[in-house]
């Protein structure tokens, strides 16, 4: 599965947010997304990834996010 897969999959799931509003462009300000839920997010794609995100900074956009789980 890709990883923006996994991750409009997560933020439906998780945070109820229509997948049909999540693109790379996407910014985490503009689907709703707070600082708790990051986290959570955060969390939540370790575990379906399988990856150790460490301290991610910089990460505005779904975009930015994939690159960075991508890059892993």
């Amino acid at each position: 599965m890709a990883t923006i897969d996994t991750i409009t999959n997560i933020l439906q799931e998780n945070l109820d947010i229509d997948p049909s509003t999540v693109s790379e462009e996407s910014t985490f300000e503009s689907l709703g997304i707070d600082s708790l839920d990051m986290v959570e997010l955060i969390c939540d794609l370790e575990e379906a990834c399988e990856v150790d995100f460490g301290e991610p900074e910089g990460l505005d956009t779904v975009g930015n996010l994939v690159e960075y789980i991508d890059s892993l």
